[in-house]
């Protein structure tokens, strides 16, 4: 019976080996990795003992902060506004129950044998807008109205991205299809409606639909211009979205038309069925991007007077008695922002290696 073979070199194996791989391969990723390794002594420490150990969280006014760490009193003081804007405190409650019922409806639709999901989308994609509408606003069913000059805040930048990415994605698959339509008006206008949008920046969108468009309307009609901004802000998205869309089309294998085609369904079908969801699998990651910057992109509603997140907290800033605390505020903003976008990432990329899963399964 031979000897049992030793064991490997240490250094081969278990953490050296992946630090010699990883960080310590070359004499180039040695000296990158010490230059990053500086850098995180040098800026870390110094933001880990302003942020927490010398930080004031205790207190409700300005003079609780007496450290020469941030000041996570002001976040403290005004976070109720920082989230629901302007709008009154006793009509919050509104604005608690409507995002209730949307992450009970997405609870349900995440659950994978509860019975009538049809019936649930449905209620969510069609039912969910008209509560909202009822619930922020108000004038139906004894709630009191609120006028959207008054939203502001968190809520007002979930508002605004939430209806520009909803509106976006249904837009720009039609865009998308147009542009690639064997009909050549069709395509013409498609193709004309992508490129100007495409063309003019946001901030001239949302000035356009906030100032010029109410010199284009008939005397004594009005807009709200909440409501202008979010309508210019879809068609933007959408036409960024259609591109997104239309790589995804031609990503698709030619021999899937070809398919679809021999099968005899009419277009529409074609597309619902075979098409659409191969391309929209591969268009994934685009598309995401785009819904990220579009919620990253809400902040410039505060040109047209609309008081988002930041706004809210640069306006805050701005009153005499918290002076001087505009950099708490900014994180503050920020880490919002990396919670959201974040999220969304993690959420498409794991939407990915699913759908990836399913197709291999399936093959």
């Amino acid at each position: 019976m031979s000897a049992a073979s030793p064991p490997p070199p240490i250094e081969r194996v278990g953490i050296l080996r992946w630090l010699r791989d990883n960080l310590f391969s070359s004499v180039g990723n040695t000296l990158l990795t010490l230059i990053g390794l500086g850098l995180f002594i040098l800026i870390v420490p110094p933001v880990i003992e302003w942020a927490f150990v010398d930080a004031d969280f205790a207190g409700a006014s300005k003079s609780a902060c007496t450290g020469e760490g941030a000041c996570w009193v002001f976040i403290k003081v005004h976070l109720s506004q920082f989230i629901y804007g302007f709008y009154p405190p006793e009509q919050r409650w509104r604005i608690d129950l409507a995002f209730g019922i949307l992450i009970a409806l997405a609870a349900l639709l995440r659950i994978r044998r509860v019975p009538h999901k049809g019936w649930i989308a449905a209620a969510t994609v069609v039912g969910f807008p008209v509560l909202a509408y009822y619930l922020f606003y108000g004038g139906g069913f004894g709630l009191e109205v609120v006028p959207t000059s008054k939203w502001g805040g968190l809520f007002l930048t979930v508002i605004v991205a939430g209806v520009a990415i909803a509106a976006s994605l249904p837009l720009g698959i039609l865009l998308a299809l147009g542009r690639r339509s064997n009909m050549p008006v069709v395509q013409a206008v498609c193709t004309v409606f992508i490129e100007l949008w495409r063309g003019v920046p946001l901030i001239t969108v949302l000035f356009m639909a906030s100032v010029m468009l109410p010199l284009f309307l008939p005397t004594g009609v009005t807009f709200d211009k909440l409501l202008r901004a979010m309508v210019g802000w879809a068609l933007f998205a959408g036409a960024y979205t259609a591109e997104v869309v239309r790589g995804g089309l031609q990503g698709v294998p030619p021999g899937q038309y070809e398919a679809a085609q021999a099968l005899g369904l009419p277009y529409w079908r074609r597309m619902y069925l075979i098409i659409l969801p191969q391309a929209l699998r591969i268009a994934i990651p685009g598309i995401v991007n785009s819904f990220l910057a579009i919620f990253k992109d809400t902040t410039l509603v505060l040109i047209i007077g609309l008081f988002d997140l930041l706004g809210t907290i640069q306006a805050v800033a701005t009153n005499p008695k918290w002076l001087g605390f505009a950099l708490e505020g900014y994180v503050f903003a920020a880490a919002v922002f990396w919670v959201f976008c974040y999220g969304m990432s993690r959420y498409s990329a794991r939407l990915e290696r699913r759908l990836n899963r399913h197709r291999e399964g399936g093959v």
